[in-house]
């Protein structure tokens, strides 16, 4: 590190300061942290690696050239958008349950769910770990056997869109997410991925309450620049205008300065 073997264990390292190299090679800083929407489809698994041999995530993104992490999972049926980055402050500060994202998904269920599912849905159900919290639901249509919903969740239990509607008698039969936070699927299509745009990645450090990466999000806009001239004072009230410096000095002597009023005399008994 810098020119010197390193035998100490524990010895910190910057790589944005130090230069370190391994058997002469010196080894690349690495650049700023990366985060990509994904459409992840059905069938593929929300980790690096799957001991069934099942596809994951990590193959899908495998183009990104460093190793992304899902934040949260959708399970292997669902499909949906996924955030996956290498920030693990942000990703951390997302998930935390005071955050609150808006998780949006469409969901198809079996059967016709009445109003009172429907109201059930929106005030919140009891689960076996607890009950949930207030949701947004909305009917995007009916068929003959099926009911398409919009179901918006505010917590980012495992399987908790599935599980409130079978708590209601409505098993799910698909279900994709739409949106998460600030950040929306858009018509990105199943298996393809993209970078967050400056603008997307700094409405999710502000989602996250964490402050905007320099260089990064929306330009702040140009600062007005400060007037310098001098300002005359203002004078206060009751007191006489002022008098130029030039005219008190150019007046006779005796003379009253101009612009003072003179003082009355009392008459002579």
């Amino acid at each position: 590190m810098n020119g010197a073997v390193v035998r100490a264990l524990g010895t910190r390292a910057d790589p944005a300061r130090d230069t370190i190299a391994l058997d002469g090679e010196r080894i690349p800083a690495p650049g700023p942290p990366r985060t990509v929407v994904l459409h992840k489809p059905r069938g593929v698994v929300s980790t690096l690696a799957d001991p069934e041999g099942r596809p994951t995530v990590a193959a899908l993104v495998a183009g990104a050239g460093r190793r992304l992490y899902p934040v949260g999972r959708l399970d292997v049926s669902s499909s949906g958008l996924l955030l996956l980055t290498d920030d693990g402050a942000l990703a951390a500060s997302l998930l935390h349950p005071r955050r609150a994202l808006a998780r949006v998904y469409r969901v198809k269920v079996r059967g016709a769910p009445p109003e009172d599912a429907i109201t059930r849905l929106r005030r919140g159900v009891r689960l076996e770990d607890g009950k949930t919290a207030p949701a947004r639901v909305r009917v995007l249509g009916r068929l003959p056997t099926k009911t398409w919903l919009e179901v918006t969740v505010f917590e980012g239990r495992t399987h908790l869109v599935r599980r409130m509607c079978e708590a209601v008698g409505h098993q799910v039969d698909k279900l994709a997410r739409l949106r998460l936070g600030p950040i929306a699927l858009g018509t990105l299509p199943p298996g393809a991925w993209r970078d967050v745009t400056p603008r997307e990645l700094a409405a999710l450090r502000a989602a996250a309450g964490l402050r905007p990466r320099a260089g990064g999000g929306a330009p702040a806009p140009p600062r007005r620049a400060r007037d310098t001239r001098p300002r005359r004072p203002r004078p206060r009230p009751g007191s006489p205008p002022p008098v130029a410096a030039h005219a008190e000095a150019s007046a006779p002597p005796g003379a009253r300065p101009p612009g003072r009023c003179p003082r009355p005399r009392r008459p002579r008994p």
